[in-house]
Formats: C-alpha cells, sequence, structure tokens
C-alpha cells in the first residue's frame, strides 16, 4: 500500500464490505480489503488495490498485514456477531483511529461500542427506515442525521405551496421545514431564497425534524 494513512481497511466482501470498498475506489481512494474466503478474494483481485486472504479474528493474522498501520477501517462481516467482534476488538487493540462497524442488532451494536468502535452501522435497519418513508410520502431521496431525528430530502413540491413565491407560501412558519435549494425542469439545483416560486415539476431540497418533514411530504 503506498500510505495506510491515507488507504482505509475493509473486513469482510459481503454484500455491505463490497459495496463499500467498490465505491470508496470509485472516490479514488486506495483499499484493502481482508477476507476469509478464498472466493472472494479472487474475485476481487484487480479491482481493488490490494486484496488479501486473511482470518481477521486472528490479531497476529492482522499485524502481519498491517492493519495497525491504517487510520480507518471498516469492519462489514455481518454472518457471525464472534466474528464481528473479535474482529472489531482486534483493530481497537492494534490501535486503529477510527472503526467503523456494521450491527446487525442492537444488542450486536451496543457490544460492538463497548468494546470501542467509534462508529456502529446499522444498513439494514436505516435501509427499511429509508423505504418507508419513501413509500410513504412524496419523498424520492431521503438521508437521515443525528441518530434519526433530522434528516434531508428530495420531493415534488405540495400542492399547496405550488406557484407561490418561499415568502408568499411561508413554509418555514408554517411547516417547520426550511427549503433549501430547488431544481426547476431541465436546469441545475440552485439554492432556495425567499423570492424563488415553486412550480409543480419543480424538485425541491428540504431540511428538517423526521417528524416535520414526514408532515409536510406526506401532503398530496
Amino acid at each position: 500500500m503506498a500510505n495506510e494513512h491515507n488507504s482505509i481497511l475493509v473486513i469482510g466482501l459481503g454484500r455491505f464490505g463490497s459495496s463499500t470498498a467498490a465505491t470508496l475506489a470509485k472516490l479514488g481512494r486506495e483499499v484493502m480489503a481482508i477476507e476469509h474466503s478464498a472466493e472472494l478474494v479472487k474475485d476481487w483481485s484487480g479491482k481493488l488495490t490490494h486484496v488479501v486472504e486473511a482470518d481477521a479474528t486472528n490479531i497476529d493474522a492482522l499485524r502481519q498485514v498491517g492493519a495497525g498501520d491504517f487510520s480507518t477501517a471498516v469492519v462489514g462481516i455481518g454472518t457471525s456477531i464472534e466474528d464481528s467482534v473479535l474482529t472489531t476488538a482486534n483493530l481497537v487493540d492494534l490501535g486503529v483511529g477510527q472503526v467503523w462497524a456494521k450491527a446487525i442488532s442492537p444488542s450486536h451494536g451496543k457490544i460492538l461500542h463497548r468494546i470501542g468502535a467509534h462508529h456502529v452501522l446499522y444498513p439494514e435497519s436505516d435501509a427499511g427506515r429509508r423505504v418507508a418513508h419513501l413509500v410513504s410520502s412524496r419523498m424520492m431521496e431521503y438521508i437521515e442525521f443525528d441518530e434519526g431525528h433530522f434528516a434531508v430530502v428530495k420531493m415534488r413540491p405540495p400542492r399547496e405551496i405550488q406557484g407561490f413565491t418561499l415568502s408568499e407560501s411561508g413554509v418555514r412558519d408554517k411547516y417547520g421545514v426550511t427549503i433549501v435549494g430547488i431544481k426547476n425542469p431541465g436546469r441545475d439545483f440552485t439554492y432556495a431564497e425567499p423570492t424563488t416560486r415553486v412550480g409543480k415539476q419543480d424538485l425541491l431540497i428540504v431540511a428538517g425534524h423526521v417528524e416535520l418533514l414526514g408532515r409536510f411530504a406526506g401532503r398530496p
């Protein structure tokens, strides 16, 4: 690896780990992946900067491949809680600065936090909440922050604000959410201003508390 401090270690090349590694590679980051399956190692060799076949639950194996030299690591193991916990504990013991670990349940996540994981991810439950918001409202994209209390969404405008400027419709005062961006058909997104007039076919970027966004985006 050219520089482990600028590279990211991904352990486990299942669906979550491989998607994370592939996206990091597309973003131009150097990625070293560790996977115990010889078949997956073969599949991903050449697609990532470096792919190693090793048992990440063995701290000596991690030392041999230089895992402790990385400042950021992602543990994508989900099939075995024991393997996930052991691997995460090993990375913490090796002094990896930022350990992101996938959890498959709240109890699993609690264990990961207690053994030193800096960030715990719940991809399945997060995806489920996102889909629920999308299918039950006018939302087209949904991104949560602050443990699910705040979100930013992309959506079509509710009928009652169509044809009005943001100042005229008083979205922030009436609904408690903020329209931060708008895209007219055939044009790029731009910042929304009080004088911005909202059309039926426009796309909006709206920020606010999840409950308030649900009420705003749920309107016909």
